[in-house]
């Protein structure tokens, strides 16, 4: 399996993250919180990702930046669990914001992404069951 987190991956369109926070769900793991909503996005992956650190909680920027590239590589590690059963023809907008206070080592950032990427593809496979028996 491919481990990059290229150019491709990373949401980067004004009115698709517009879309994202007016339409989107929501799924809550402490201390992360990740919008999703599927899309028809310009490219040729299965999903696309933006990640928050709000300046509020970090006024370093070195911290912010810190958070940020943890969270960026458990992704790259650990994509696949979305991109296992993409749904056809449809592509996942992603926002992830970090919303704890201190910043965490990667093996509990990791975790946490990994168990928030699950919960979102239980959530994904029970819209998918909904569709097909409607």
């Amino acid at each position: 399996m491919d481990q990059s987190f290229g150019k491709s991956y990373k949401l980067c369109s004004k009115k698709v993250i517009e879309s994202l926070f007016k339409e989107g769900k929501t799924i809550r793991s402490f201390p992360y919180k990740l919008v999703y909503k599927t899309f028809d996005l310009p490219t040729e992956t299965s999903f696309q990702l933006a990640i928050a650190v709000p300046k509020r909680q970090f006024k370093r920027a070195p911290d912010r930046n810190r958070i940020k590239r943890l969270i960026r590589e458990a992704v790259r590690k650990n994509k696949g669990l979305i991109e296992k059963n993409s749904t056809e023809n449809k592509q996942l907008a992603l926002f992830l914001i970090f919303i704890g206070k201190e910043i965490n080592t990667y093996q509990d950032t990791e975790s946490k992404i990994v168990s928030l990427f699950r919960r979102l593809r239980k959530e994904l496979d029970g819209e998918k069951h909904k569709k097909q028996n409607a």
